[in-house]
């Protein structure tokens, strides 16, 4: 045989072989580069062992609520974009979700129905109704500064 053919014949056998593997939903991963062993795991549960298993059991934490903020570039006083999203997939909506906020007070109205500062260091977003799956909870407000805001609490079911 020419090499054309051994590259082809070489080629469909790798097909063949990776197209089983994805069939039977058996994927190769190294679990210890430096002993050099390769165990085949199935797709659920390599899944399963790189994701956290509350996700999979129902329970939602404080880890499944995302905060983000970023600079939104304008003259005059500093804007931030805050997103508040609940990336629990499984599970009931956390409610009455409370933040550390420091002293927050923005420059620009802030909808209290979304997010509001109860007292120094503790916000409470959206308005304590529960935050549903991937539901997006998005304002802006204005200051010289950008304030740290983290997870403080919240009643998950």
């Amino acid at each position: 045989m020419g090499c054309v053919q051994i590259f082809f014949c070489f080629l469909v056998v790798m097909i063949i072989i990776c197209s089983v593997g994805f069939n039977t939903g058996k994927f190769l991963h190294f679990a210890n580069e430096g002993d050099n062993k390769t165990t085949a795991y199935k797709q659920e549960e390599a899944y399963l062992s790189t994701h956290r298993k509350l996700k999979l059991h129902g329970i939602c934490s404080n880890r499944d609520i995302s905060i983000s903020q970023s600079r939104y570039s304008t003259s005059g006083i500093p804007q931030y974009v805050v997103q508040i999203v609940n990336t629990c997939v499984f599970g009931c909506a956390p409610s009455n979700i409370h933040l550390h906020c420091g002293w927050f007070a923005s420059a620009r109205i802030v909808n209290p129905r979304s997010f509001k500062r109860v007292s120094y260091d503790d916000c409470l977003v959206n308005g304590g109704r529960p935050l549903k799956n991937s539901q997006i909870i998005r304002f802006t407000y204005a200051n010289s500064f950008m304030y740290p805001l983290e997870f403080k609490t919240a009643n998950f079911c």
